[in-house]
């Protein structure tokens, strides 16, 4: 069983950065990357960026040249540098462990999330 546990999340001005951390651990043998995702007061969750096994990384739209997620060597670290933050980016952030459902990679354990406030 994987578990994740987020943290680095704070309040920020505008501007400001933030550098999200996720430990993971536990086991399983499907998995095909690891995730951020937010999820804003009064609003459904949305995908923020993406690590793959191999590396290859992802971002939403508004998060390109923003934010920077990274992973350890050993993968038990998930990392997400948040840069030029706007109020926007006011959200509780969770990362998740990606695994294959039927050849799709789906984010499948959550961490209790972290979080992140950005003040005009």
């Amino acid at each position: 069983q994987v578990q994740l546990v987020e943290s680095g999340g704070g309040s920020v001005q505008t501007g400001g950065s933030l550098r999200l951390s996720c430990a993971a651990s536990g086991y399983t043998s499907n998995t095909c990357g690891m995730a951020w995702y937010r999820q804003a007061a009064g609003k459904q969750r949305e995908w923020v960026s993406s690590i793959g096994a191999t590396g290859v990384t992802a971002y939403a739209d508004s998060m390109k040249g923003r934010f920077t997620v990274s992973q350890d060597s050993a993968k038990t670290t998930l990392l997400l540098q948040m840069n030029s933050l706007n109020p926007e980016d006011t959200a509780v952030y969770y990362c998740a462990t990606e695994v294959w459902v039927s050849w799709r990679c789906e984010a499948q354990y959550w961490g209790q999330g972290t979080q992140v406030t950005v003040s005009s």
